[in-house]
């Protein structure tokens, strides 16, 4: 599945719908979407910025807003895959995109704007250099 669209940085995941993620009628909540979109989140930090460095550097993303289009649900039987991506960094914000979907159809798009985030001094700062590097090397090599 996804779309043919350039997606920067992007990471795939295959999921596990168990079965306390499941209503009565057998289908998915809603609220594992946004679980699946911090695990995705998380893998994504995990590769290109680990939480101990940012650490180091007493920073942090937040997030600032998170937007979920539902498009149809996933019920138990299903093997969900999940997509993370770069929509876009400016210095101070960033914009990250989220699909899930099996080999039939997308179930869900989502995305998530934020922030890098000095702990000690309180206060919003740019985003890290090497992300930015890395996110522009990418949109240049599919140009």
């Amino acid at each position: 599945m996804g779309s043919n669209k350039i997606k920067p940085l992007l990471l795939k995941r295959e999921f596990k719908i168990y079965g306390y993620d499941i209503d009565v009628m057998g289908i998915m909540s809603n609220i594992v979407y946004v679980r699946w979109m911090e695990d995705l989140r998380t893998a994504f930090l995990d590769k290109y910025f680990p939480l101990e460095k940012m650490l180091a550097e007493n920073s942090a993303p937040i997030i600032a807003r998170t937007e979920i289009d539902y498009k149809r649900p996933f019920t138990i039987n299903e093997k969900p895959f999940g997509e993370i991506w770069v929509e876009n960094f400016t210095r101070s914000r960033w914009q990250l995109g989220f699909m899930f979907y099996t080999n039939q159809r997308t179930h869900c798009l989502g995305k998530q704007f934020g922030y890098y985030f000095d702990i000690k001094r309180n206060k919003p700062i740019p985003i890290p250099e090497n992300l930015i590097k890395l996110y522009e090397d990418e949109l240049k090599a599919n140009d």
